[in-house]
C-alpha cells in the first residue's frame, strides 16, 4: 500500500530520504528487506533507482563495494535490523579496509521500544547500540533520533565515506524515523558537496623530496592502492621514466602501470619477486605513495626479506595522516592527495634536473626477472595435466578474454597468484580485497562491477571455497541480467591454508572437503549456475576450458564455470611470520 501523508508540505521520511537520494546522483541500492526497511524500499520503488535484492547482506554488501570499485560512485547499501546488520558486517569491513566508499543504510528497531527487547533488538551488552558493531571500521556511524535529522545525516554520511581517506559509513535509522511526516522540502535542503578541497604538497616538500630523488643512488617508488585514475598514472611514469626509478606495488597496485613497462618490479613481499624484495632492501631513498605497508606486503615488516628503513629514508605520503609513519619510520612524511603529490615531485625534480637518467643495467635486470615470472608461469601454462594447473586456468584465462575484462578475484591462487605472475593487459582491471583478504568477496562484488560497467566482461575468479561462501551471487546475477562469469579454480579445499597447514604439521586436516568415505568432495558448480538459471560449464579436460570461455563471453550470459584444479603452493620469494609461529619462533 503506498504510503499517505496528512499535508501537502509534508512526506514520509522515507519518501523524502530517497528523493535526497535521486538528487545526489544514486542509481543503484544494494541490500535485503526486513520489517524494520521496506518503508524506504516502497518509497524507493517509485523512484529511478534500482534495488538489487542480494539473498544475503555479505552478498549485498561486497556488490555494493565492487559497484563503487568500478563506478567510482560511493555505493548504497540497505539493510535490516539485527541480524540483517550484523550478516553484512564482513562486507562493509572488507570496503573499508580497501578506502572504498560505502553508505550502508540501517533500519532498527522503534525507537519508543529502546531497551525493552523488541523483536531482533541487538541488547546484551548494551540496549538498542547495534551501530557500536560497525565502530572499529566504518569512518563515522550515525543513530538518528528524530525523523527531521536524517537528511542532513545523509550528506554527512556521503560527504565523510567520499572526503578525505574513502571508507565506509553507517546510519541507522529506527523504523518508525522512516514512517513520520516531515517537511518535503528537506529533501533539497542539504545538496551534496561535489568537489572537496584535497589536501595538497606544500612546494617546498617537494623540492625537499625531490632533491633527494636527484641525489639518491638507488631510489625507488611504491605504490600502494592510493594512486587512482589517469592523472596520477600519466604523472607517475613521468616522473619513473625521467628518473628511471625502479616501480614496485603492493597486491592493490597492481595494474596502476602496465604490467609490461620496462621499470616495474611487481608486486613485494610474501609473494614479491626476488629482485622486488632485493631492490626494496637495497634502495637508499623510497618514494611510497598510498601504501599502508601491509604485512604481506612488506614480508612483516623483516628488514632481511622486503624493506630496511633506516638505512633507507622513507618519503610516505598518504591522504590519510594515520597511516604516515605506523609501520616504518619516515624521513619525510606528508599528507596529500597522491596524484597531487607526484605531479608536484615530477615538476621540482624536472626543475632541478632538466635532463633525463639513465640507470645501467635497472631496465635489462628489471626485464629478465618479469620475463622469468611471466614466462616460467606460461611454460607451467602450457600443461596438459587434469586435474589442472593454476598457471594453465590463468593462462587459458589471459587468452580468452577480450585485453579489457575485469578480474575480480576472492583469496587463494586466484588473488596471490594472479597478482603475482598473470600478465595483466593495459586496458584490463584487477579488483581483489586487500585490506581484510575475505574470501567470499569475488562472486558478489563481480555483479557489483558488471552492473557499473555492463559492456565490460567481467570475470569472478574464485576458489570453491569462496564459491560455496557466497551462493547466493549466481541467482543475484541472473536476477539482474548480469553477465559475470563465475570461474571456480576447483580443488576441493581451502587450498592455500590446506598448504600450510600440509607444509607445517602433519596434514590438511579441517581444510580439505572430504564425503563420508575420505575421498575429495566438491558440489557441482555448474549444475548449480543451471539450476539458477545461468549456463554452466563442468571442465573435463584441459582444452575445454578456453573453448567455454570464449562461448560465454560471446553469449553474454552469467554463466558457472567448474575447472578441476591441482592443489598447488603459490611461490611464495618472501616471509611471513605466521610460518615462525607455526615453529615455536615468535618476533
Amino acid at each position: 500500500m503506498t504510503r499517505t501523508t496528512t499535508g501537502t508540505g509534508l512526506r514520509s521520511a522515507a519518501e523524502v530520504l530517497t528523493r535526497q537520494l535521486e538528487s545526489y546522483g544514486v542509481d543503484t541500492v544494494f541490500g535485503t528487506c526486513g520489517h524494520s526497511n521496506i518503508a524506504l524500499l516502497d518509497a524507493i520503488s517509485r523512484s529511478s533507482i534500482r534495488f538489487v535484492i542480494a539473498r544475503h547482506e555479505q552478498a549485498a554488501a561486497h556488490a555494493a563495494d565492487g559497484y563503487a570499485r568500478a563506478s567510482g560512485k560511493p555505493g548504497v547499501l540497505l539493510t535490516h535490523v539485527g541480524p540483517g546488520l550484523m550478516n553484512a558486517v564482513t562486507g562493509v569491513a572488507s570496503a573499508g579496509f580497501d578506502s572504498v566508499p560505502l553508505i550502508a543504510i540501517s533500519g532498527d528497531i522503534p525507537s519508543y521500544y529502546h531497551g525493552r527487547g523488541p523483536h531482533q533488538e541487538v541488547n546484551l551488552h548494551q540496549d538498542a547500540d547495534q551501530t557500536a558493531i560497525f565502530r572499529p571500521f566504518v569512518k563515522r556511524a550515525w543513530s538518528a533520533h528524530r525523523a527531521e535529522d536524517l537528511p542532513r545525516f545523509l550528506e554527512r554520511a556521503f560527504w565523510t565515506a567520499t572526503s578525505g581517506r574513502p571508507g565506509a559509513v553507517l546510519l541507522n535509522i529506527p523504523m518508525d524515523l522512516l514512517n513520520r511526516d516531515i517537511a518535503a522540502d528537506l529533501a533539497d535542503a542539504h545538496p551534496l558537496v561535489r568537489e572537496s578541497a584535497a589536501p595538497v604538497l606544500a612546494p617546498d616538500t617537494a623540492t625537499r623530496i625531490a632533491e633527494l630523488l636527484v641525489a639518491a643512488q638507488r631510489p625507488l617508488v611504491y605504490l600502494g592502492g592510493g594512486l587512482r585514475g589517469p592523472a596520477g598514472r600519466q604523472a607517475l611514469l613521468s616522473l619513473a621514466e625521467h628518473l628511471d626509478l625502479p616501480v614496485a606495488h603492493s597486491l592493490m597496485g597492481k595494474g596502476t602501470l602496465p604490467d609490461r613497462h620496462p621499470l616495474l618490479l611487481g608486486i613485494t613481499g610474501f609473494w614479491g619477486s626476488e629482485l622486488a624484495n632485493r631492490q626494496t632492501r637495497e634502495a637508499d631513498v623510497v618514494l611510497a605513495l598510498g601504501t599502508r605497508f601491509a604485512e604481506t606486503d612488506s614480508s612483516s615488516w623483516d628488514p632481511r626479506y622486503t624493506w630496511a628503513f633506516p638505512p633507507a629514508k622513507l618519503v610516505q605520503i598518504d591522504i590519510d595522516p594515520q597511516e604516515i609513519g605506523r609501520n616504518y619510520p619516515v624521513h619525510i612524511g606528508a599528507v596529500s592527495d597522491a596524484t597531487a603529490a607526484v605531479t608536484a615531485i615530477d615538476q621540482a625534480v624536472r626543475a632541478l634536473r632538466p635532463d633525463p637518467v639513465r640507470r645501467p643495467g635497472l631496465r635489462e635486470d628489471i626485464a629478465a626477472s618479469r620475463a622469468e615470472v611471466f614466462e616460467g608461469a606460461c611454460e607451467r601454462g602450457r600443461s596438459d595435466a587434469f586435474p589442472m594447473a593454476p598457471e594453465r586456468i590463468l593462462a587459458d584465462l589471459r587468452e580468452a578474454l577480450p585485453p579489457d575484462a575485469i578480474l575480480v578475484t576472492d583469496v587463494g591462487w586466484n588473488k596471490n597468484g594472479v597478482a603475482q605472475c598473470y600478465d595483466l593487459p593495459p586496458e584490463g582491471r584487477f579488483i581483489t580485497p586487500g585490506g581484510s583478504s575475505t574470501m567470499g568477496f569475488g562472486p558478489a562484488a563481480a555483479v557489483g562491477v558488471q552492473l557499473a560497467l555492463p559492456e565490460r566482461t567481467v570475470v569472478a575468479l574464485i576458489g570453491d571455497g569462496g564459491m560455496s561462501a557466497q551462493l547466493p551471487a549466481v541467482p543475484m546475477a541472473v536476477e539482474q541480467g548480469a553477465p559475470v562469469l563465475f570461474v571456480v579454480m576447483n580443488n576441493s579445499a581451502h587450498g592455500t591454508i590446506a598448504d600450510l597447514q600440509q607444509a607445517n604439521f602433519t596434514s590438511g586436516f579441517g581444510c580439505e572437503f572430504r564425503d563420508p568415505q575420505g575421498n575429495p568432495y566438491t558440489p557441482d558448480f555448474a549444475a548449480l549456475g543451471q539450476a539458477c538459471g545461468a549456463e554452466g560449464h563442468r571442465i573435463g579436460a584441459p582444452e575445454d576450458l578456453a573453448k567455454a570461455l570464449r562461448t560465454a563471453v560471446e553469449r553474454r550470459r552469467p554463466a558457472v564455470l567448474d575447472v578441476p584444479m591441482v592443489n598447488t603452493p603459490v611461490p611464495t620469494p618472501g616471509h611471513w611470520n605466521i610460518k615462525d609461529i607455526y615453529h615455536g619462533r615468535f618476533a
